[in-house]
């Protein structure tokens, strides 16, 4: 019995064990993270000290760092390894705080050094513009790109690359610009409205004045005009040997608003036949209506006559008698309508 330890001799701790789960047992990873919180927040400060313009994000590192810090290191007791669902903030946070020790070390660099620094970040970024406004259309812009590319950077090759794909795609697309232009001018052409395709020429030629192609679009209506006139003049002289007459009026009125005198000359002696026999066509045919009491159709014969005979015998005479034909044909009598 002596040897029996009394109940006063055993220790509180025996009497009261610690329960395992609530020691502080410091595993492997609460140094690392420890200093890693450290730095952190180390480099929040140095940001907010040395770049004053970056300061809201200093004070963002500082906080992110301060709220993530103790769930961290409570969590890392009693693991070997950081959790799985922790790795990612971590990298992401390492990735933070690597990026703001930069920007606070480049705090106090002139704008030249960080230029040096940032060298292929800015080329690259420069590069990315440029095929940008390449493929806006935007040429000038990216020919002032270019120039910056090569006199700031000195990155020449990129620089003459950049220019001849800009030429290669400026052509390119002022091509298809002046074909559209040009399809337009073709439209007016085949409708033979002259004077606006002259001017559509001309305004296609003030656009677009590095094209080759604008250089010969005057020639282009000159050439298709005379085309045309000499189609008239062929299909003219054949309907006055088949003596349509008629035919060969219409040709000749259209035929009047191409030819010069020297052209028209050429064609006098055919012209005056065919004028004298559509006149005595008409004549004839007035005659004959009148006789037959077709007075609507002597109207408009007499009219006809009048218009492309105006100083003939022939079109004074019908001006004594187209009121009157005008009245029958109306349906008034002849006293009324000489009255």
């Amino acid at each position: 019995m002596a040897d029996q330890p009394s109940q006063r001799d055993q220790t509180p701790d025996d009497e009261f064990p610690i329960p395992p789960a609530a020691r502080y047992e410091p595993g492997p990873l609460t140094p690392i993270l420890a200093v890693y919180y450290l730095l952190l927040t180390g480099a929040g400060v140095a940001l907010i000290a040395l770049a004053p313009d970056l300061r809201e994000a200093g004070v963002l590192v500082i906080a992110v760092a301060l709220g993530l810090a103790p769930i961290a290191l409570h969590r890392a007791r009693t693991q070997s390894a950081p959790p799985a669902d922790l790795r990612p903030v971590m990298r992401a946070l390492e990735h933070a705080a690597k990026r703001m020790s930069q920007m606070a070390q480049e705090g106090g660099l002139s704008e030249a050094a960080k230029r040096v620094l940032h060298r292929r970040e800015e080329r690259e970024m420069l590069r990315r513009e440029i095929e940008q406004d390449i493929a806006d259309g935007d040429f000038e812009a990216a020919m002032v790109l270019v120039r910056e590319l090569a006199e700031r950077f000195g990155y020449r090759a990129d620089a003459e690359e950049f220019r001849a794909k800009i030429n290669r795609v400026r052509l390119e697309s002022l091509d298809r610009t002046v074909s559209d232009a040009v399809e337009r001018l073709d439209a007016l052409i085949s409708e033979r409205r002259w004077e606006d395709a002259y001017d559509e020429a001309a305004r296609i030629q003030r656009l677009y004045p590095d094209s080759p192609r604008v250089d010969t679009l005057r020639d282009r209506v000159d050439q298709a005009r005379g085309r045309y006139k000499l189609d008239l003049e062929r299909r003219f002289l054949h309907a006055a040997q088949r003596d349509e007459v008629d035919r060969a009026m219409d040709l000749l009125k259209q035929l009047d608003q191409y030819l010069t005198e020297t052209e028209a000359e050429k064609l006098r002696e055919v012209a005056r036949g065919v004028v004298s026999k559509a006149r005595e066509n008409l004549g004839a045919r007035f005659k004959l209506l009148v006789e037959d009491a077709e007075w609507a159709q002597a109207v408009g014969v007499g009219e006809r006559i009048m218009r492309d005979f105006p100083n003939t015998r022939m079109a004074e005479e019908v001006r004594e008698m187209i009121d009157t034909l005008r009245a029958r044909a109306s349906g008034d009598t002849p006293q009324a309508a000489s009255r």
